[in-house]
């Protein structure tokens, strides 16, 4: 059996071998002798594999033993496979269809089989080539709705949560990452860091902006402090996969239980920053104002039906540990609820709106740089687009709490587009 061996990467070449016995593929695609397999990873960790049969086709996915992004140099625990099929179990089942059907796992060998989300392409890889998505805001925006409430304690009764949060507090490995390299690294001189030279007096300038690095702690704190409901961890353009009609979350190994904003201003973060990088991909200038308008008319509206999913969720699903309809509604005091909603969703906002700051920087100065602005040729224009990208991700970090509604983002990145740098 595959789980008594031990531990080997897979390779496209031997996959058949390794894998052909299980019920799990060749029920789904086929006999292994008629396989076609291809390595298909260009993440930071893992290998990732589409095997294609005679039925079908089916993702295989398997944890390195180390960081692929850095080598063998980084080694890291397979455990982190366990802790994201757990957590895609959990997401899934808060938001049935809006991530890949899962079929087996095998914990010792940190392989995960899964639905091939066909014709899906990763939506950063869409943005860059000017693609539009008509159902992306609406299902993005439920997705997180529906997944960082209902694994929240406004949902969730108290014997459930607890286990849940102590299960997740086992995935210290990546959740340490996030704690460094999101909000520690970008802000010093650190190994892990890289920049381009002309953004050389941008970047000495952000590691003596005091009251930036106050940001990044205080968020930071709230991080780690605030564990408000179970995140994907790692939100972002390349951990969604699109098509014209529907719209998957992938990738959730970063999972981890804290602020609500987080998942929200990853996401919102890597959306500003495709069209931050516009100028550097798309020559024409009609064509890429009006694309900049469709992301960010997106990301407007990923917040908007957030707020509407959240507030219906709010009403009808809130009987967890902090459902409090016995001091309201319970009362026939409707008002007292829907204030204590407006609160929590300004709060949620708030957060989004510091973590979104905190993601520009770590994407342009940390280790996990982006492809939007690593693609762009020429040096100078790419060093421009990033730093205005910077310039509003220090607004968005420290001035978090002047942005009382997502227009008022939209109105500071035209003001840096119109600025000569």
């Amino acid at each position: 059996m595959l789980t008594h061996s031990p531990y080997e990467p897979l390779q496209a070449r031997t996959l058949a071998d390794r894998l052909g016995g299980l019920p799990e593929m060749t029920g789904r695609i086929g006999p292994a002798a008629q396989w076609r397999v291809r390595e298909v990873g260009d993440g930071n960790l893992n290998l990732v594999f589409i095997v294609e049969g005679a039925a079908g086709s089916i993702i295989v996915k398997q944890a390195l033993p180390y960081a692929r992004v850095v080598g063998e140099s980084w080694p890291m625990s397979l455990d982190r496979a366990f802790f994201e099929h757990e957590a895609l179990l959990r997401l899934g089942s808060r938001d049935p269809g809006r991530l890949p059907e899962l079929y087996y796992f095998d914990r010792h060998q940190a392989i995960q089989i899964m639905e091939h989300l066909q014709p899906h392409i990763i939506l950063r890889k869409g943005l860059m080539a000017g693609e539009r998505y008509p159902l992306l805001a609406g299902q993005i925006g439920r997705y997180l709705a529906r997944t960082l409430f209902r694994g929240s304690d406004w949902a969730m009764e108290t014997a459930r949560r607890k286990a849940d949060l102590a299960l997740f507090a086992g995935n210290v490995e990546l959740c340490g990452i996030t704690e460094d390299l999101f909000f520690t690294d970008p802000f010093h001189d650190c190994a892990r860091n890289s920049h381009g030279p002309a953004l050389d007096r941008a970047v000495a300038a952000i590691r003596a902006d005091r009251d930036l690095k106050l940001a990044a702690l205080e968020l930071k704190a709230r991080f780690c402090c605030s564990a408000q409901t179970l995140l994907h961890g790692d939100l972002h353009t390349g951990s969604i996969m699109a098509c014209a009609d529907d719209t998957r979350v992938i990738d959730a190994e970063f999972a981890t239980y804290g602020p609500i904003g987080f998942d929200i201003g990853s996401l919102l973060a890597n959306l500003w920053m495709a069209a931050f990088a516009l100028p550097g991909l798309q020559p024409d200038r009609e064509e890429r104002r009006a694309y900049r308008d469709w992301i960010l008319d997106t990301a407007e509206a990923v917040w908007s039906v957030f707020v509407e999913e959240f507030t219906r969720l709010w009403r009808c699903e809130r009987a967890g540990i902090l459902g409090g309809r016995e001091l309201f509604e319970e009362q026939a005091d409707p008002i007292g609820s829907e204030l204590a909603l407006n609160t929590m969703i300004a709060e949620i906002w708030r957060d989004a709106v510091g973590f979104a700051g905190i993601e520009i920087h770590r994407r342009i100065l940390g280790l996990a740089h982006i492809p939007e602005f690593e693609t762009i040729a020429n040096e100078a224009v790419r060093a421009c687009c990033e730093h205005r990208a910077l310039m509003a991700g220090r607004v968005l970090a420290v001035e978090r709490g002047r942005f009382a509604a997502i227009g008022q983002v939209r109105t500071l990145m035209t003001m840096l587009e119109g600025r000569t740098l």
